[in-house]
């Protein structure tokens, strides 16, 4: 017998829990950088060094970080469900916890890419550990300066298609520490068959206007992935 289909988005708050500073909230990193300067290919053109670089330090941050338990439970729902994470994260706590079938929407810090050809698989280059930052100067296959692998602000999202068929088949779909405001992301939640359940999870109340039958978890990402096996077991 096939395992339900489990789809599930994730955003800033599940990554908080372990470490990595969110974007939105105080003391967030929208708070130390304009969004204009650092995540929008204009500021990438204007100055791409202090974009390279602030992208290095976050880059840096990520082996001083590990993953939460609700990466890890996410990881073993994949006993029971045929589990695959859509995640507007650019971190790589979900791989570190042990998931096999993720989709990333914005990018991963961990690689690097054409500044010609952002998308252009044959571009794409993952990074080592021992030598993970980009500097003016190094070059991709194609030539051109080598820049984050990052989805900004503006930029198409290649991986949003995928994501939206991946709504579609959804058995159930959870939405983890996400605002439902950031597009087109926070639009996959209306691929979703009306019988599939959705849960959000998420510490502050979530803004959704909706007749969609839905469960609120108002829990961080650890609590919340508990409650939420738990309410799974019920079913």
């Amino acid at each position: 017998m096939a395992k339900p289909k489990l789809v599930i988005l994730t955003g800033a708050g599940m990554s908080a829990e372990s470490g990595i500073s969110t974007f939105r909230d105080s003391g967030g990193l929208w708070e130390q950088y304009r969004v204009e300067d650092v995540a929008t290919i204009e500021g990438y053109e204007r100055n791409p060094e202090l974009v390279i670089n602030f992208y290095n330090e976050r880059r840096r941050q990520l082996p001083t970080v590990k993953p939460c338990r609700g990466h890890e439970l996410l990881a073993e729902l994949e006993r029971d469900y045929d589990v695959t994470i859509v995640t507007q994260n650019v971190d790589d706590l979900h791989e570190r916890a042990g998931s096999t079938n993720i989709v990333h929407l914005h990018g991963e810090l961990m690689k690097a890419t054409s500044t010609l050809r952002p998308n252009d698989p044959s571009q794409i280059v993952t990074l080592a550990p021992d030598r993970m930052d980009i500097h003016m100067g190094d070059k991709a296959a194609d030539g051109s300066q080598l820049r984050p692998f990052i989805v900004w602000f503006g930029e198409a999202v290649p991986n949003i298609e995928r994501a939206a068929e991946l709504a579609m088949q959804a058995d159930i779909f959870v939405v983890i520490g996400t605002s439902l405001n950031v597009y087109p992301a926070a639009g996959l939640v209306q691929f979703v068959s009306h019988d599939a359940p959705i849960y959000l999870i998420d510490p502050k109340p979530v803004q959704w206007q909706t007749t969609h039958p839905h469960t609120v978890i108002q829990k961080g990402a650890s609590e919340g992935v508990a409650e939420l096996i738990e309410l799974l077991k019920q079913q």
